[in-house]
């Protein structure tokens, strides 16, 4: 679904571009990634990784800080589907290592916390024993199920390789990842000012930490959790910031299951599915309200948003930690979001022009287009690159062989 807010006046000139990413876990990054594809090979005339501005949360920092960091959606998807990288291997078990030492930190608290509901139990023996176990119980639980140790281990290492940087202050363009203060409910921009000497590593994590799924980050003895908690994407940190033209993608969207192919109760799905569909209504009505408020708020600037269709079963239901699964929801979101641009064609070239952007038809209009097409076109081109590099050089040295023999 595409929605567009075209500026009500527009500056004479200049402006910047941005992109806000929302968050959505696993789920989120790889519909993201394939909705990105699609607006990199048919929105030309600046590429996504050249933008002014990028704001990322939660799942959707982690591809906002690979585009600021100079990697296109064809890098991204070939490291983070199709398990391809010339840098940095990535699979999705750097998602699911188990948090062993959570696990020992609070099995190491149960003999303590077994005095302490002993001694309470004792000061009133006409008490349940059920209340005094239960709060053993609270105090031993793991507070995560997963380490997030591998993965901020594994984009340290990405963003460290040559002309790459894991540095706020050493990227060309701005970037602005959010996490929530856990301590305070407050949340915190990393990357502005006074949090710009944090790592994008750690700050990715710190805001993609979904509690119960993964445990508090911890940066200058402060604990972060996951930045949707407070909103679910912060383009007005970009429009704030003086961006006349802003993409925002969020990837959760309520899902109405009175319009599938095959009618379901959510409630017969079970527990996780409840508390997705509640979780999902929650962020996208906040969402809602902020963005109302932008058009006049920045009357500047033009917006492109886009989200899943309401009835989008593939989107709701995918299991993305299953290879086909992740490569299946890229494909879906990239043709999707193709489908929701020839949709809107006539309105969008119209609002592009406006940035001196256009939109390429030709590409747009092909059928024969897949996610893995621009990964092929890439690869043939460095092959070509390769093969003519190879042959200048061997001139070169047959040159020099010559020039060599005549001397």
């Amino acid at each position: 679904m595409l929605t567009l807010e075209p500026a009500l006046r527009r500056r004479s000139s200049g402006g910047k571009f941005a992109l806000a990413l929302a968050g959505g876990g696993p789920l989120g990054a790889f519909y993201e990634l394939g909705a990105l594809h699609a607006i990199e090979e048919v929105i030309v005339g600046r590429e996504l990784t050249e933008y002014d501005m990028y704001v990322g949360v939660s799942s959707g920092s982690l591809l906002a800080a690979g585009l600021a960091n100079g990697f296109d959606s064809t890098r991204m998807g070939a490291a983070h589907i199709q398990g391809e990288s010339a840098l940095v291997p990535f699979s999705p078990r750097l998602l699911l290592q188990p948090a062993i030492v959570e696990y020992v930190r609070r099995i190491a608290r149960l003999p303590r916390a077994l005095h302490g509901s002993a001694r309470q139990w004792s000061a009133d023996a006409l008490r349940s024993v059920w209340p005094a176990m239960l709060g053993v119980l609270t105090k031993i639980i793991p507070l995560a199920v997963f380490d997030s140790g591998p993965l901020e281990r594994y984009l340290h290492e990405l963003f460290t390789t040559p002309e790459h940087t894991d540095d706020f202050r050493a990227l060309r363009a701005q970037l602005r990842i959010v996490a929530t203060e856990l301590d305070t409910g407050r949340t915190v921009v990393f990357g502005d000012a006074a949090h710009a000497q944090v790592p994008i590593s750690r700050a990715v994590i710190a805001s993609a930490a979904l509690p119960g799924l993964y445990a508090p980050v911890s940066i200058r003895g402060r604990d972060y959790v996951d930045g949707a908690l407070v909103r679910t994407m912060y383009a007005s940190l970009a429009l704030e910031a003086g961006c006349d033209f802003v993409i925002c993608i969020n990837p959760l969207v309520p899902f109405d299951a009175s319009h599938g192919r095959h009618r379901r109760k959510l409630a017969d799905e079970g527990l996780d599915t409840v508390l997705g569909q509640t979780f999902r209504t929650l962020i996208h009505s906040r969402m809602q309200v902020g963005m109302a408020s932008f058009r006049t708020r920045f009357p500047h600037a033009d917006t492109l948003l886009l989200e899943p269709d309401r009835h989008d079963e593939l989107m709701f239901f995918t299991n993305v930690f299953r290879y086909a699964g992740r490569h299946r929801l890229a494909e879906h979101a990239y043709q999707q979001t193709r489908r929701d641009f020839r949709a809107h064609a006539k309105a969008l070239a119209a609002l592009l022009h406006h940035h001196g952007l256009d939109l390429d038809r030709r590409k747009l209009n092909d059928p024969r287009r897949t996610f893995a097409t621009a990964a092929h076109e890439r690869a043939a081109r460095v092959r070509r690159t390769t093969h003519r590099l190879a042959d200048a050089l061997g001139q070169l040295e047959r040159a020099l062989t010559r020039t060599t023999g005549l001397d």
